[in-house]
């Protein structure tokens, strides 16, 4: 499946909406990474362990959001975005979404060997 940030994919024609679609995942860090990353951020600097919960999500966000799209017929999914918010100061709210459409080649923006 294409999922693209903008309005369109280029070389295909979008021939039906299906609608909005999302995926959402809300995580903590748990007390131990808490605790860790708590320490790791005394000294400044990335805190990879946030880092890494955070791109975890995202792609489960994003997985979640590609099998909504899947379910309601569509085959890309366009105009995707990441919105996060924290949620009780220990946990993280990470969304995908965009719009479900059904495209297929567009001949006319093919190019054209000679």
């Amino acid at each position: 499946m294409i999922v693209a940030t903008t309005p369109f994919i280029a070389g295909h024609r979008i021939v039906e909406t299906k609608g909005q679609v999302f995926g959402l995942v809300v995580r903590s860090r748990g007390l131990s990474g808490n605790l860790i990353a708590g320490l790791r951020s005394l000294g400044g600097g990335e805190i990879k362990e946030y880092t890494s919960l955070l791109e975890d999500t995202r792609r489960q966000a994003l997985d979640r959001l590609v099998k909504n799209a899947t379910l309601m017929g569509g085959n890309a999914v366009i105009s995707m975005r990441f919105d996060s918010s924290e949620m009780a100061s220990t946990m993280t709210e990470i969304v995908a979404y965009g719009t479900a459409v059904v495209i297929e080649p567009d001949a006319a923006a093919q190019p054209t060997i000679e």
